[in-house]
């Protein structure tokens, strides 16, 4: 492939978009969300101790929120539109080959949608001032958010020398990316509860008479708060379903936001708890990980129970340490995914074309 050949097709394409109003208006609006966000975010955070790396979080988050619904309209249209516009036919005749004019539109959709980041750069910068955020977190999650932005880019654009129609590629580039931001939470709390399994529990506490006073064992009546004389119940069993959702985590590893959670450093404060929204989405993503207790038993005349013995409480720290990362494993499924539609839209692009759909314009 011809870097120069390819260049030249990514420039035509931003230079198109730096010339419409509406892409400034979009940039503009763009601006003034972040702005609220921020400004909401300082009000929310301003009063909690080591609130920076929370702010920077959220509007890292809103940031690739507007991103991902932004970008399927800026290249979901980049191939089948200008076949409309009988602009493809006259290029397709040129040097460029098929493969140099779709990394071209790819690479243009993705410097486009990088403009997006360039202008919550100074939000971003105003948030790591104001809290002591982590530069290692604020390096990764950046590079994470870059990255999902070319994903989205390739699929857009890829969708685009699939489909004949403009509306119907672009409606379909937001139903892939719905699917992965919001369909894979859906399947995993539906497949996650339908799957569950049948849990038994046992449990027992002292006996009470019907004045509210504990039985005692040596049949006194004045053992309340001694509980080696307190009298102790029968064992009860209660069976009930527990939703398996350590079974069906793994659907979560390829959502965009699990991933920029997943990927970026976490640190914690001095009960465990992670100081930033990446860490609880982290910490909430790990926990499905961990199989539930299909017997559990409580024992209420046992004393450890009121010493706080016998908890088997994991803080958020613990629960990351004590689970696996998934972050690469979702993006590499992601890229595999961009590159196998890349690959069709290639082959259904490329010139000559022995068959094309019924009412595609060539030139």
């Amino acid at each position: 492939m011809n870097v120069a050949r390819m260049w030249t097709i990514a420039r035509l394409e931003l230079v198109q978009r730096l010339r419409a109003v509406s892409w400034y208006v979009l940039l503009g609006v763009f601006g003034l969300i972040l702005l609220g966000v921020t400004a909401l975010s300082l009000l929310a955070f301003g009063g909690w101790a080591g609130g920076g790396p929370g702010i920077f979080s959220v509007v890292v988050c809103v940031t690739l929120l507007l991103v991902l619904l932004v970008s399927p309209t800026l290249s979901g249209n980049s191939i089948n539109g200008d076949r409309d516009a009988a602009t493809l036919a006259p290029v397709q005749v040129t040097l460029a080959t098929t493969g140099e004019i779709l990394i071209g539109k790819f690479v243009a959709a993705w410097i486009t949608g990088l403009a997006f980041v360039a202008v919550a750069a100074p939000f971003l910068l105003v948030t790591m001032i104001v809290g002591d955020t982590n530069l290692a977190a604020v390096a990764v999650s950046l590079v994470i958010v870059v990255v999902e932005i070319g994903v989205v880019s390739a699929i857009g654009v890829a969708l685009s020398g699939i489909l004949a129609r403009p509306l119907f590629s672009v409606a379909v580039t937001y139903l892939v990316v719905a699917a992965l931001a919001v369909g894979t939470l859906i399947g995993f709390g539906l497949i996650g509860s339908a799957v569950s399994s049948e849990a038994v529990s046992k449990s027992r506490s002292f006996t009470y008479d019907l004045r509210g006073y504990p039985e005692c064992t040596d049949g006194g009546d004045d053992c309340e708060g001694e509980l080696d004389r307190m009298a102790c119940g029968e064992w009860e069993t209660s069976t009930y379903r527990v939703p398996r959702f350590d079974r069906v985590w793994w659907m979560l590893s390829s959502n965009p936001f699990v991933i920029l959670a997943d990927a970026t450093p976490t640190t914690f404060d001095d009960s465990g708890n992670p100081d930033d929204v990446f860490g609880w989405i982290k910490a909430s993503v790990r926990s499905a990980q961990i199989p539930p207790d299909l017997a559990p038993v409580w024992d209420g005349c046992d004393p450890a129970v009121y010493d706080g013995g016998g908890s088997d409480y994991r803080t958020p720290e613990e629960t990351i340490a004590q689970t696996v990362p998934s972050w690469f494993v979702g993006l590499a499924v992601q890229i595999a995914f961009a590159a196998l539609l890349l690959w069709w839209a290639w082959a259904r692009t490329r010139t000559p074309s022995r068959t094309l759909p019924p009412g595609t314009r060539i030139a």
